[in-house]
């Protein structure tokens, strides 16, 4: 379709012009209309009048700058979107910016296409060569993957703290807002789509602890314990001697407090280290909730034997983590992800996982998949931040709040469509003669 032939929209569907009549050069719904194909689930309003799209849509995207739609140009796919989303330069009408899954769940079905070479030089000209060079990017945003090595290999420690201190780091109030009373940043489980969100919680910690077979005077260290949910959990339910370590310094500090607060310190102790560095010595269980995604997957024979040897024989370890729905997808997150929530974070198949913690010699006797329990969790968090949106915009500011919205519904939509699951590995550590000490069946169910 030619750019100077403005008089239709996105299958047959009427562009508005912008007010006053035609102006030079293309609108921006010429530009939606030579960059999409098919039908617009969506109404696009420009910050020129011009609009392309169902007029009755119950989401509107309103891009409401020149800088907004540089940053979609620039970077197309979902960091383009993201920049203008997170500035404030391109609004979702229609939802709260606390929880724009329903906008996301239309978006999934605009159908991008590149257009042809002299379409798109057409396009170029007409826009201005100014237009396509990428404006800076937003404060929240981390460097790009080849700008890290500046503070560190990957996975090295010094670059894990960094990026632990991006995404966690944020503000203890903001997250006490969004995570509810529990403080726990990970997949919860629900016997009912009914149950509360610290139900959920609290029934993960004690399906945790049961796999574990948890019992008064064990000793558990918890690695990647963030506020100490789990060592708080086990230490007041089961009498269980508790230790947890976390890389982020504001985790620690608000976890210590709970601790003492609520009279725990004889038995739970969380402590500001790297898992690298946690104590030398054997314990009953050991339990990682949320720290793989962080270590890196060429790392995962070095972190499965790390948590081996911090295991007695016969002990038992539980790792629960977010993975990919295959073996066979790439490990790296998308630019969204890498660049605003998780820094180098990395995700393997539900195979990799089992296979590694094989090869670190231990034994796997048990596997679930929580990735239904993960989207409603993350329906629930955004719920809460819709809630306090008043409170968390003042804690952390607009565009930090936008991208935990943009990032929290977008996480429970993957789960949904199976982009990403949630598994718990159960494994122990056998003694001699491969004794496991793991009953013939398992003693956590019915």
């Amino acid at each position: 379709m030619s750019l100077t032939d403005r008089s239709q929209g996105a299958a047959g569907a009427p562009a508005t012009p912008p007010p006053g009549g035609r102006r030079s050069g293309p609108t921006v719904a010429d530009i939606v209309r030579a960059l999409t194909a098919g039908p617009l689930p969506v109404r696009v309003r420009g910050y020129d009048g011009s609009a392309i799209g169902p007029a009755d849509a119950g989401i509107t995207l309103s891009i409401r700058s020149e800088r907004g739609l540089s940053y979609l140009l620039t970077a197309p796919g979902d960091l383009g979107m993201a920049r203008a989303y997170v500035s404030g330069d391109l609004d979702l009408e229609g939802v709260h910016p606390g929880d724009p899954y329903e906008a996301l769940q239309v978006l999934k079905d605009v159908r991008v296409r590149p257009p042809a070479l002299t379409e798109g030089l057409a396009l170029a000209r007409g826009l201005g060569w100014e237009r396509l060079v990428p404006p800076p990017a937003p404060p929240q945003e981390a460097l790009p993957r080849w700008k890290r090595i500046l503070g560190g290999l990957r996975h090295s420690r010094s670059r894990d703290s960094s990026a632990i201190l991006h995404h966690y780091d944020v503000s203890n109030a903001f997250y006490e807002k969004v995570l509810g009373p529990s403080m726990t940043y990970t997949c919860a489980v629900f016997r009912s789509p009914d149950d509360t969100l610290e139900q959920a919680q609290a029934t993960k910690y004690d399906l945790v602890a049961g796999k574990l077979a948890l019992r008064p005077g064990m000793r558990l260290l918890d690695v990647g314990c963030g506020w100490g949910g789990m060592v708080r959990h086990a230490a007041r339910e089961y009498g269980v001697k508790a230790l947890g370590v976390t890389l982020s310094r504001a985790q620690a500090q608000w976890a210590q407090a709970a601790i003492e607060r609520e009279g725990l310190s004889e038995l739970a102790e969380v402590r500001h280290l790297d898992y690298r560095d946690a104590p030398r010595e054997q314990f009953d269980v050991v339990s990682s909730i949320g720290l793989t995604e962080h270590v890196g997957v060429r790392n995962y024979p070095s972190y499965f034997g790390f948590l081996r040897d911090r295991l007695r024989p016969e002990g038992r370890l539980l790792n629960h983590c977010i993975t990919r729905a295959d073996n066979r997808a790439p490990h790296r997150s998308g630019a969204f992800i890498d660049r605003y929530v998780f820094p180098d974070g990395e995700l393997a198949g539900p195979g990799r996982v089992i296979g590694e913690i094989h090869d670190a010699g231990l034994e796997v006797h048990h596997e679930e998949n929580l990735r239904q329990h993960y989207a409603l969790t993350l329906a629930a968090w955004c719920r809460n931040l819709v809630r306090h949106w008043d409170f968390c915009v003042s804690e952390v500011g607009t565009a930090t709040a936008r991208v935990w919205g943009l990032y929290m519904a977008g996480s429970r939509l993957a789960f949904e469509r199976n982009g990403i699951q949630l598994h718990q590995v159960l494994a122990t550590r056998n003694g001699p003669d491969a004794v496991s000490g793991y009953p013939l069946r398992p003693d956590w169910l019915p």
